[in-house]
């Protein structure tokens, strides 16, 4: 008796252990199949390269943000001071309205003639609701290139870019031609450049060698330029590749200042070098092509 008490019992709870396995269906976990955003569209120049960001990406939502440059003249001409506006949006209009603070800026506005031969980096005042504002001139006429470059909240860095005009009848374009030797003397200083392997597609090293141009004594007491010993942009010939790059060891004091980068393709670039002495910002310029 209780042997067949015993086998009903089992047979009950095998039937019950069966009907649970199969009465309900087991989900998958979800996937999350976001977009991956690249630096695609019209706004978008090259790459921007900044001291630990993954920044030859724009990863996530903020990707697609978009620049809406404009000015206070309509017809803006040489040396003529005028104002600057760059608003910051998403496609439908909304503002974006967090910005991180990267080498002490919200946002850092570089200015190139079509040639090169003229460059600037200014930083516009943030107004809120996503608008920049800075006031500012240009020296002569012709066609000048715009890279605002900032990064949003939780973002990696973007930059995004328009092409302007500035009124009159614009000075010839001057060549850009690589540098024969990489030795600039630029306000009483001699800084040699040097790279450890020049070629696209690798990761090399940009060193600076910074020397009092009399005496040529190395010049150690550079002072922090926007948090760093110093800053690097570099823009291929036709300003469409852009690296913003920041140094490795960013509290040294000179007088070597090292940058790592990678240039993207071959071909022609220009490399400016920004440092500060004495309170005063010096900018070194050079041409190299790139094998």
């Amino acid at each position: 008796m209780k042997r067949i008490l015993f086998t009903t019992m089992l047979a009950a709870v095998l039937l019950v252990a069966g009907c649970g396995q199969s009465g309900g269906k087991t989900e998958e976990p979800a996937m999350n199949h976001g977009d991956s955003h690249g630096s695609s569209n019209s706004e978008s120049s090259g790459q921007h390269e900044g001291h630990g960001d993954n920044s030859g990406s724009e990863e996530g939502v903020t990707s697609n943000a978009q620049a809406l440059f404009s000015y206070s003249n309509d017809s803006v001409k040489p040396n003529e001071d005028f104002v600057v506006k760059i608003r910051i949006q998403a496609p439908d209009g909304e503002p974006y309205d967090a910005f991180e603070t990267v080498h002490e800026k919200k946002m850092h506005l570089i200015i190139v003639s079509k040639d090169l031969s003229y460059f600037s980096h200014i930083h516009p005042d943030y107004e809120g609701g996503g608008q920049f504002s800075i006031t500012t001139s240009l020296p002569a006429a012709g066609e000048y290139k715009w890279i605002a470059d900032f990064k949003l909240e939780g973002g990696s860095a973007l930059n995004r870019s328009e092409w302007m005009t500035v009124q009159g009848n614009a000075p010839a374009l001057k060549p850009i031609e690589p540098d024969e030797q990489l030795v600039k003397t630029v306000d009483g200083k001699q800084v040699t450049l040097s790279i450890d392997h020049l070629m696209a597609n690798m990761e090399l090293s940009l060193k600076f060698q910074i020397a009092d141009a009399g005496t040529k004594e190395p010049i150690s007491n550079l002072q922090p330029y926007l948090g760093a010993v110093g800053h690097v942009v570099v823009l291929s010939e036709d300003a469409e590749q852009y690296l913003h790059v920041h140094p490795t060891e960013e509290l040294s004091s000179g007088p070597d200042a090292s940058f790592m980068t990678t240039f993207p393709h071959s071909g022609v670039y220009k490399i400016w070098g920004q440092f500060q002495q004495d309170g005063k910002v010096f900018t070194v310029p050079f041409v190299v092509k790139v094998p």
